[in-house]
């Protein structure tokens, strides 16, 4: 398939999976997957002397929703970044469907099939919110310079791809706010929003950084179900999220990173049981008793850990 070409396999059509398709897999990580959509090997990038991702391999599974977790800095968005096209890596070769996507940049990406939203979201505005939705929309032949002049060679084209605009909002339950400006949103219909228009180029594969970041509770169960919807259309979503109960609710496998690594994978209930996640993103003391635990032991460990120097500040500052 040409790069600048979309995909044109239909989500689902070809490649039905269920949740059930990852009864065998082993849950260690790189684990194989039945039939994965995205391969990944010897994946690295570090800034200066920071080794953020450094992943030896990882496999995401096609029609089901994957959790990617992990402490604060454990370089999960930076894994997003690479591979989607908004960074390059140090090392490292992945493949989306079969093709390999180095040096693939990240619109032609998202023409394939493969498209992210932000945890920040990035919705224009200063325009509307249908308008923003348009934009979703690829190989927009009005976008070019010499038919732009031409409405009629365009303008069933934008009527299409209004259409579909219009379909999505309904769905999201944005229909009510097409014509506002899309700066005047909540935090939860702004990515109510940027889910609706990455269904625009109607991806195989959806990768949300963060989607409960910021949403009001109301909006969350929404959300929620949003998600859900997505891989009833047999599409494959890869969400990264520290709201362990949405993890618990919508997720059928977890991958977890700690440090840049991958270290565990699972099912939901697997991951959480595993002392060894347990450890990294909860800490080793986060089933125990306040009152059980020996602070004068705690503050020994904080002050060998930080060193006489900085300690004797911490003192006297």
């Amino acid at each position: 398939m040409d790069a600048d070409q979309e995909a044109t396999t239909t989500p689902g059509e070809s490649h039905a999976a269920t949740p059930s398709a990852l009864d065998g897999v082993e849950a260690r990580p790189g684990a194989p997957k039945p039939d994965p959509i995205i391969v990944g090997d010897r994946i690295t990038r570090a800034f200066g002397g920071l080794t953020a991702v450094d992943v030896e391999h990882i496999e995401v599974q096609r029609g089901v929703i994957t959790a990617l977790i992990g402490p604060n800095g454990a370089g999960k968005t930076t894994l997003f970044n690479l591979l989607t096209g908004f960074d390059v890596p140090n090392t490292g070769e992945w493949s989306f469907n079969g093709r390999s996507l180095a040096r693939v940049p990240a619109f032609k990406v998202a023409r394939l099939g493969m498209v992210r939203t932000f945890q920040l979201t990035k919705v224009l505005a200063k325009l509307s919110v249908i308008e923003n939705m348009r934009l979703g929309a690829t190989g927009q032949r009005g976008e070019k310079f010499w038919s732009a002049a031409l409405p009629f060679l365009w303008r069933s084209q934008e009527e299409a791809n209004t259409a579909r605009a219009d379909e999505l909002l309904a769905r999201f339950k944005l229909d009510a706010k097409r014509e506002d400006f899309a700066g005047s949103l909540s935090g939860g219909q702004r990515k109510l929003l940027e889910m609706a228009r990455s269904l625009m180029v109607d991806p195989e594969l959806i990768m949300l950084d963060e989607p409960m970041a910021g949403v009001n509770p109301a909006l969350k169960q929404s959300l929620l179900g949003h998600v859900k919807s997505l891989r009833d259309e047999g599409r494959t979503v890869l969400f990264v999220e520290h709201d362990m109960d949405m993890v618990r609710d919508i997720s059928d496998w977890v991958i977890v990173m700690a440090q840049g690594k991958i270290v565990a994978e699972g099912t939901p209930h697997a991951v959480m049981q595993n002392p060894a996640v347990i450890d990294a993103y909860l800490g080793a003391h986060h089933d125990t008793d306040l009152s059980e635990l020996d602070v004068e032991g705690l503050d020994a460990e904080a002050e060998a850990e930080l060193g006489p120097t900085q300690t004797k500040r911490t003192h006297h500052g």
